[in-house]
C-alpha cells in the first residue's frame, strides 16, 4: 500500500527554448541538417526542465570522473530532501513517520556508479537505523520507478507489518556526453532531466496506516515483469571511457503498439479485469509517441494519459522518476475507494514493468 510520496527537484530550471539553443551551440558544426533536427525540441511537448548543474558546466565537457563525482553527492543531497519531504507529507500524513521506522529502503537509480551505494550514504545522513535492509537496484532505466514500487510491494506482502521507502534518483543530465554526435544524444538532450522521488510503502498490518491523512490509499493487486528476449540495442546505455551513452531507439513506439498492448491485456485479463475498467492510467511518459502509441494500442482517451502529458510538459522525462510524480498527481487530484489504476512502465532489457492498484480505505 503506498502512504506518502516526497518529491525533489535540482535548482537549475531550463526552458526548451534554451535546450534548442544549446543543441544548436554544440551539434551545429556537425549535422549539416541542423535546422531540420532542431523542431524535436518542439515536438517534444516539453516547456521546462530541472538540472543538477548550470547550462555552462555541460559545456566544458567534464570527464567521467567528474560527473560520477556529481552524482554521487548530489544523489545523496537530493534523495535527503525527498525522503524527509516524504515522511513528513502533511498532504499524505497526519502525523510525520520517522526514519527509525523504515524497515527496508529500495534504492533505483541508473545515471551514476556507486559502491557504497547511495541508500548506504544516505544511512549517514539520515536517522535510519543501522539495521534497515538496503536493497539498491541498478539498471532498469525508465521502467525503474514502477519496478522498485512492484519489488517493494512483494517485500511488504512477505512482512505486512513493515514500512519500505522507494527512493529513486536519476541525475540524466550528469550522461551527457559532450563529444557525442549522434542523433540519440542529440534526442537525449531535447527529453532527459534530473529528478528525484521517495515513496513510503506499508505492508497490511502495518500501524503507520493510522497516520494516513488520505481517505483512500492505492494498494498494489497484482505485477507483471516482460522481457523482450534480445532486444538489448532499443534502450540503454553504451560505455566508453568517456561514460554512459545513451541507446534509444526510434522504434520504441512501435513496439507499445505491437508488443505491449498483448501483453497488458494479458496482464489485465489474469486479473479478470478490462481496459474499460480502468480509471487511472500511471504511464511512464516516456515521450509524447510513447503515450500516443499507449493511447492506440490499449484504446484510451486523452484523457487518460492527460496527467502523463502534464508531467512531461514540466519536467521532461526523469527517467524511473518520472512515473512518480504521475502518480503523485493523481493522488493530490483525488481518487476513490475501489477505483483502479493501471501502472506502466517501459526500459532497457527491453522490458515493460505493469502494476495493478486498488484504492482502498486509507487512515484519515
Amino acid at each position: 500500500m503506498i502512504l506518502s510520496i516526497g518529491k525533489c527537484l535540482p535548482p537549475h530550471c531550463l526552458e526548451q527554448t534554451e535546450a534548442a539553443s544549446f543543441a544548436k551551440k554544440q551539434f551545429g558544426q556537425h549535422f549539416k541538417d541542423i535546422e531540420r533536427l532542431l523542431p524535436v525540441f518542439q515536438s517534444a511537448e516539453i516547456d521546462t526542465r530541472y538540472f543538477a548543474m548550470p547550462l555552462e558546466w555541460y559545456s566544458s565537457g567534464p570527464t567521467f570522473e567528474e560527473k560520477n563525482e556529481k552524482y554521487i553527492t548530489l544523489a545523496v543531497e537530493y534523495a535527503k530532501k525527498a525522503v524527509e519531504e516524504c515522511l513528513q507529507n502533511p498532504v499524505y500524513l497526519k502525523e510525520a513517520v520517522s526514519c527509525e521506522d523504515v524497515d527496508a529502503i529500495f534504492f533505483v537509480s541508473t545515471t551514476g556508479i556507486s559502491t557504497p551505494s547511495i541508500e548506504a550514504r544516505l544511512m549517514n545522513v539520515l536517522p535510519f537505523s543501522l539495521h534497515t535492509k538496503r536493497i539498491p537496484i541498478w539498471g532498469l532505466g525508465c521502467a525503474g520507478g514502477a519496478a522498485g514500487i512492484a519489488r517493494a510491494s512483494d517485500y511488504c506482502l512477505a512482512h505486512p507489518e513493515q514500512a519500505v521507502l522507494v527512493i529513486n534518483v536519476e541525475l540524466c543530465s550528469l550522461t551527457f556526453q559532450h563529444g557525442d554526435y549522434s542523433k540519440s544524444n542529440l534526442i537525449g538532450t531535447a527529453l532527459f532531466a534530473d529528478g528525484t522521488s521517495s515513496v513510503l510503502m506499508i505492508g497490511e498490518k502495518s500501524p503507520i496506516k493510522k497516520r494516513s491523512n488520505m481517505s483512500s490509499l492505492p494498494k498494489v493487486v497484482a505485477t507483471r515483469s516482460t522481457l523482450m528476449k534480445n532486444s538489448e540495442d532499443v534502450m540503454g546505455w553504451e560505455v566508453s571511457n568517456e561514460g554512459l551513452h545513451v541507446v534509444f531507439s526510434k522504434s520504441i513506439p512501435s513496439i507499445v503498439a505491437s508488443w505491449l498492448e498483448p501483453n497488458v491485456l494479458q496482464f489485465l485479463s489474469s486479473e479478470k479485469k478490462t481496459t474499460e475498467e480502468i480509471n487511472y492510467f500511471i504511464a511512464h511518459p516516456g515521450g509524447t509517441k510513447v503515450l500516443t502509441a499507449y493511447e492506440e494500442a490499449l484504446g484510451f482517451s486523452r484523457d487518460m494519459t492527460s496527467v502523463s502529458r502534464e508531467v512531461l510538459r514540466n519536467y521532461g522525462n526523469m527517467s524511473s522518476v518520472t512515473v512518480v510524480y504521475v502518480l503523485d498527481q493523481i493522488l493530490q487530484n483525488g481518487c476513490k475507494e475501489e477505483d483502479i489504476g493501471l501502472m506502466a512502465a517501459l526500459g532497457p532489457g527491453f522490458c515493460s514493468e505493469l502494476l495493478l492498484l486498488k484504492w482502498e480505505k486509507g487512515g484519515a
